[in-house]
C-alpha cells in the first residue's frame, strides 16, 4: 500500500471514528442533563482509543462535558497518548524509507 493511500485511510479512519465519539459524548451529556441512561466511560475511551480521541477532546470542550472528573479526564489523556504511541510505532514500522 502507498503511504499516501494509507496516510488518506487513516485520516478518514480518524474522521468518522471522532465523528462517532463526539456524538457519543454529546448523547452522554444530554442523558446526564435528562437523567436518562448513561454512555459508559469505558465506552467512551474504548472509541476513543480506537482513534475518536480527537471527536472527544473536542465534544468534552464545547459541551462542558466529562471536564471536572479528574479520573476520566487522566484516563482519557492516557487513551489518547496511547493512540498516538501506537500511530507512531506504526508509521516508523510500515512506512517506506
Amino acid at each position: 500500500m502507498s503511504p499516501i493511500l494509507a496516510s488518506l485511510l487513516f485520516l478518514g479512519w480518524t474522521v468518522v471514528v471522532s465523528s462517532i465519539t463526539a456524538g457519543l459524548f454529546a448523547w452522554d451529556k444530554r442523558a446526564a442533563t435528562n437523567q436518562q441512561p448513561r454512555i459508559s466511560e469505558s465506552t467512551l475511551l474504548a472509541w476513543s482509543l480506537a482513534g475518536g480521541w480527537p471527536g472527544g477532546l473536542v465534544a468534552g470542550r464545547l459541551l462542558r462535558h466529562k471536564t471536572r472528573k479528574v479520573s476520566f479526564r487522566a484516563k482519557f489523556v492516557i487513551v489518547a497518548a496511547l493512540h498516538l504511541a501506537v500511530v507512531v510505532v506504526l508509521a516508523y514500522l510500515f512506512w517506506p524509507t
